[in-house]
């Protein structure tokens, strides 16, 4: 039997519009910027998505050829000159390929370039016509992403992440390439619908209700023989864009009416829960007074509203300012984006004293510069390697490092742009968070993954910032109108927009 020869590669950002920092070559450089073998190399028996497709193929005697893989942190807008690269860096890696039988990308669903808002749109647009429209591409998307039209139509089939924090991209790179697969065998056809709200949502984890319920009732429809696949896409809310929506895909092996069916059973159910969404999170030092109140430890509070992770700066001090302020014994901070900071602990040395001025340098809503004396305890290379499920042994690099103390505050300044996901930076810097009282990061939900063990209890608190709970605070101007919750005047979920089917 002749094996299958399917390239891989893609292409993937998360991008805040909200965000004065464009994205650009050099930070993809910085990140993941792979060709060729170096896609193997760097993610076999790594947790993301690659590692899955890398993982099921040789599994399934698949030839698989790496082409071109690109991923940067979430920031600001894609320039058109970087778009342009990575997009001729794709192509031309594709074209190389002699005769594939199918395509298998990795993207996110969130991306937007200057001038380009469905990145993944043009993407998959392009691909197509390299292959032409016999070669079935297959792509995996965050569960962030804003689906359209254009996705739906140059796609065979499109299988987002269920959870968040995503502990499943292995798993949904690895059914990625069984589907793939079983629809260049012939085995499945697939047929995807998609239906959107007039709704945009802020970060709301997997673990609880309401995104719980409605992963369960897509999963109650995947039970049925005819169904491949249904995925609740959240959107991702700090795009400003024209299509930015939650939205349901179903695809289903040739049942176009099952396949609306479905998606629209979903939508109602997402429609009838939306008040429980949005809730109430204390500030900052509203929420370090309840850690303080509680008895033992660790508790962790996440600054949701300066998460990287989502584009914000992560040099925001909202939270570290009440922390220094309130001189909290055995707390612990990990980590502030401020290279300035980490170069000049490193020039110092450890055991020396430094003046500075921390973080708040990317712009004023994240909070000011803080000028403090801080006593230098550890220095690192920032390199490590991830526990998180969902990056499990990947590699990690933050840069120049260090391991600040602030009166009572132990903080971690690094070099790199990074949301926390587990608690390896902290052991790189001698700190074990099991023996603190609090222990801040900046993360939106990701880190759940790693600290829910650790923690006694979690609190999220909520200040101004690229990445904030509450959406209103958020300028949106390009977004269609009326959109829940910016109008809660709307009574009904029903709209024009959103529905799409291939």
């Amino acid at each position: 039997m002749t094996r299958h020869k399917i390239a891989i590669g893609g292409i993937k950002h998360e991008t805040n519009t909200f965000s004065n920092v464009n994205t650009t070559v050099d930070m993809f450089k910085q990140s993941e910027w792979e060709s060729g073998q170096e896609i193997i190399d760097n993610h076999k028996g790594v947790g993301d998505y690659l590692g899955g497709i890398i993982s099921k193929g040789e599994e399934m005697d698949v030839e698989l050829i790496p082409t071109f893989w690109a991923s940067a942190n979430p920031m600001g807008l894609i320039t058109s000159e970087t778009y342009q690269e990575l997009l001729t860096h794709l192509l031309s890696s594709i074209k190389q390929v002699s005769d594939p039988d199918g395509i298998c990308l990795v993207l996110h669903g969130g991306g937007i370039a200057e001038g380009v808002d469905d990145l993944e749109g043009s993407i998959l647009s392009a691909v197509r016509e390299v292959v032409g429209k016999k070669i079935p591409i297959v792509a995996t998307l965050d569960l962030h992403a804003n689906l359209t039209e254009t996705m739906i139509k140059e796609a065979d089939a499109l299988l987002g992440v269920n959870f968040y924090p995503h502990t499943d991209c292995f798993e949904r790179g690895q059914e990625a390439v069984e589907k793939l697969i079983d629809i260049i065998e012939g085995k499945i056809k697939p047929v995807m619908h998609f239906e959107k709200l007039p709704m945009m949502i802020p970060s709301s984890t997997s673990d609880h209700s309401p995104v719980k319920d409605i992963n369960e009732r897509c999963w109650m429809w995947e039970e049925q023989q005819a169904v491949i696949d249904c995925t609740f896409f959240h959107g991702f809310s700090h795009t400003d864009i024209p299509d930015m929506r939650l939205s349901v895909l179903t695809t289903t092996d040739q049942d176009k009416e099952l396949a609306v069916k479905i998606s629209r059973d979903v939508t109602d159910q997402i429609w009838n829960l939306r008040e429980d969404f949005y809730l109430p999170f204390p500030g900052p030092r509203e929420g370090l007074e309840q850690a303080l109140s509680e008895q033992g430890g660790p508790i962790v509070i996440n600054e949701t509203s300066d998460n990287p992770g989502a584009g914000a700066p992560g040099d925001g001090t909202h939270l570290l300012k009440e922390m220094i302020d309130m001189n909290i014994e055995n707390a612990c901070f990990g980590f502030i984006y401020d290279p300035e900071t980490a170069e000049a602990a490193h020039e110092e040395g450890i055991d020396s004293k430094i003046s500075i001025l921390l973080g708040g340098k990317t712009d004023s809503l994240h909070g000011s510069p803080l000028a403090v004396h801080a006593y230098v305890k550890a220095l690192s290379d920032g390199k490590f390697v991830h526990s998180t499920e969902m990056y499990k042994d990947k590699k990690m690099d933050l840069g120049k490092s260090a391991r600040l103390q602030i009166g009572h505050v132990d903080v971690i300044v690094c070099s790199i742009r990074a949301q926390t996901f587990d608690e390896q930076m902290f052991i790189l810097h001698g700190i074990d968070v099991t023996t603190y009282k609090i222990v801040a990061l900046k993360s939106e939900n990701h880190f759940r993954s790693s600290f829910t063990p650790l923690a006694k209890k979690i609190i999220t608190v909520d200040s101004p910032g690229l990445s904030c709970y509450n959406l209103q605070n958020l300028d949106y101007k390009r977004v269609n109108r009326p959109v829940y919750p910016l109008d809660k005047s709307i009574t009904h979920r029903k709209e024009k927009v959103g529905k799409g089917s291939h």
